[in-house]
């Protein structure tokens, strides 16, 4: 199949980026999408120029890195699936396909598609984690916890912090992220500890790296790769509740 990539291309963070075209030939409609780019970025390297920057790590929707807007959509057409899990068999003969960066005074761009979203780390290294003591593993079944608590916050563990939920809100919110990771700890006894500072060192950091507030569109859990479900922010809400009243 052929089709014609209109690229978003910014040699750096400083500099003004623009659209490009590009003509994509050849292309097998088993590829993934991340393999059509590697073949565009081939044929570029050929010619002289200077391949499309993008970011991917483990192409198998885990690692989250892949991120990039597709056609005006995180991650593209189909839900449920990082970058890396789109294949080209989901698009025509033909078609124009529009490549963009995240879109987040938090996301700056550093190059073509490629933005920095260390924002994340920051916010994790605040809050996102549990205090325990070195030794041996503990038994599995030494700590109790219902089924459907853990299998709730294993739910909000899937989030791989991609950021399509930030590209998707309209104020560039990034509630659905830190909501899914105070969920899975403060869901779990292990994580009662921290539970109150938790949440309001992670939502602090999160207002300091400049995300907005959420919208309520829904437009986070519709692009989530996870899909990872809204109630979350209801959970974030109501333990930011409970600390500032305990």
């Amino acid at each position: 199949m052929n089709i014609t990539l209109n690229v978003w291309r910014q040699p750096d963070q400083k500099s003004q980026g623009q659209f490009q075209s590009y003509p994509a030939t050849g292309i097998s409609p088993d590829m993934s999408f991340l393999e059509m780019l590697d073949a565009v970025n081939t044929m570029l390297v050929k010619k002289g120029e200077e391949p499309i920057a993008f970011d991917h790590d483990c192409r198998e929707g885990i690692c989250g890195s892949c991120g990039m807007v597709i056609n005006g959509r995180p991650h593209g057409p189909e839900r449920g699936v990082a970058t890396c899990q789109l294949y080209m068999r989901h698009f025509k003969e033909g078609d124009t396909i529009t490549l963009e960066p995240w879109r987040a005074n938090a996301f700056p761009v550093l190059k073509d598609l490629v933005v920095d979203r260390t924002s994340f780390d920051r916010i994790i290294q605040a809050g996102g984690y549990v205090s325990v003591d070195t030794g041996g593993v503990p038994d599995a079944n030494c700590i109790p916890i219902p089924k459907v608590k853990a299998e709730e916050a294993m739910d909000a563990a899937a989030c791989i912090g991609c950021g399509a939920c930030v590209a998707a809100c309209k104020n560039s919110s990034a509630m659905l992220f830190v909501s899914a990771k105070v969920s899975q700890l403060a869901l779990l006894p292990q994580g009662d500890a921290e539970r109150k500072q938790r949440v309001e060192r992670m939502i602090a950091q999160m207002d300091k790296e400049g995300f907005g507030g959420c919208t309520n569109t829904l437009a986070c859990e519709a692009e989530c790769p996870k899909k990872i479900p809204v109630t979350h922010i209801a959970r974030l809400n109501r333990e930011f509740l409970r600390a500032k009243l305990t």
